[in-house]
Order: structure tokens, then sequence, then C-alpha cells
């Protein structure tokens, strides 16, 4: 396979921290993995997941993404590959309260340039087939949790990016609710979609990767393929009712 994300020798200190946030990681993940990577609070998770998007510049090393070498972009160019290559689901949704459902989910086509027609025909048909179609016009305020991470979803993929990135997914969620977002993003990913989900849930890493990747201390310590028998049948996962078959899915240290 093609490898989509690389990481050489990437270390990442903060002023007056005494330690480094990550420290001296490699890592490569191809196109079309699920890859989960778990760490306790403060082992550096999310400050990977931060350096993978381009949010957050190494002080060592390098991280490229496809053809990207992501550590060298100016703040234009980030911005502009983050628009591009990048899909993001976060653990609050990040939502726009003064904007619907729609407006929400077309905001990233808009920044990115995409013609109007285009943009509203592919936000129409992500919220369609992820059933939140029915609430286009409401206001995040009235969605309930799964709701607000469905149009977060939505919205990570409409410009159509070789990598999504979720960084706790499910964690403000209810158990159930968590289930099918967990079984949504499976199912994207056996279509294709790329995937890096940071969590500190084994049973969400097992459940939704097929790989699990854990770091301590900014340090990994594992990279093994997830347990067998973990994984949902790929070919035929429940996504509740969403069928994702058509769909073209081609800081702080925590």
């Amino acid at each position: 396979m093609n490898t989509l994300v690389q990481l050489d020798n990437v270390t990442k200190r903060y002023d007056g921290a005494p330690v480094a946030a990550i420290d001296d990681v490699s890592l490569r993940i191809d196109a079309g993995e699920a890859v989960a990577i778990m760490g306790p609070s403060g082992s550096g998770k999310s400050t990977l997941l931060n350096l993978i998007a381009g949010t957050d510049r190494p002080t060592s090393g390098a991280v490229r993404v496809g053809s990207e070498r992501v550590d060298q972009l100016s703040e234009a160019g980030a911005a502009r590959f983050r628009r591009t290559q990048v899909g993001m689901i976060f653990q609050f949704f990040n939502l726009l309260d003064d904007m619907t459902v729609i407006d929400n989910v077309l905001l990233p086509a808009q920044l990115a340039g995409v013609k109007a027609r285009d943009a509203r025909l592919r936000a129409e048909e992500l919220i369609d087939r992820l059933q939140i179609g029915h609430r286009r016009d409401a206001y995040p305020a009235r969605l309930s949790g799964g709701e607000r991470q469905r149009v977060a979803i939505a919205r990570a993929l409409v410009n159509k990016p070789s990598l999504l990135l979720a960084d706790e997914p499910t964690g403000a969620v209810d158990t159930a609710t968590g289930d099918e977002i967990g079984r949504l993003l499976l199912g994207l990913n056996a279509e294709g979609q790329t995937l890096v989900l940071v969590t500190h849930s084994t049973e969400l890493a097992h459940q939704y990767a097929r790989r699990v990747v854990h770091i301590a201390d900014g340090r990994t310590i594992s990279d093994t393929a997830a347990p067998t028998g973990t994984l949902s049948n790929s070919t035929g996962v429940n996504t509740t009712g969403v069928n994702t078959t058509g769909v073209n899915t081609t800081g702080t240290r925590s």
C-alpha cells in the first residue's frame, strides 16, 4: 500500500515544559488504514494528531502527508493543506452555533473555493447519507449529541479529504450513540477512507481500528494489529441505516 502519513524522528517541546510532549516518534500510516492512537491523559496523543494536521509544528523531525512536507508549510500553506487534504472530528463537535446544519457542513467547501453548486450538492448528499437531512435547517443547540457528531463528520468529509482525523469522537455522547458513531467511522474506512483515531478507550480502539499505537510520555511503546475478532465484518458493517456506499471519501498536550 502507499504511505499516506509518515513521521520521522519527530520531537515536540513546549517552552517551559520539563519534558517533551512528543519524543523522537517515527510512524507510518498507509492509505486506507484505520489506526487508533491510545494513551493516558498527558501522553501526547492529541499533540501527535495536531502535528499530523499541521496545527502544530515539531521542534525537530519531519512530518509528511501525501506529497506535503507538513512541518515546512507556511501558515497559509498549512491552512490550505487542512482545507483540502484533512478532515477533522472533535470530541465537542466544534460546530458554529449561529449557523444551521447545512451551513456548518458547507463552510469548509466555501473556504476552499469550491463552486457553490458543487459544494451544496456534496453537502446535501452527505447529510442525507448520514441521516440528518431532516435537520438541515436546524441550529446545533437543537440537535442531540449524536446528531451534532454526524454534522461534524459530514463537515469533515465535504472536501473529500485523503485523511480523516478524529480526536475522542465518542467522548461527548452516550454509549449507544458512541457505538453508532464508531460503526459509521468503520464503514467509511471500509470504503477506503484513511482514519486516525485518538482515544483512551481500549474497547473503542479494538472495535473500530485495525491497528493500535500506544504512546506514553510522548514515546511510542507499542504498534500492533487490533486483536483478531474484535472488528465487525467490514463488508457488512452496520452503520445504523446509513448507506455509505457511494460516498466519495476519495497546543496542548493530552
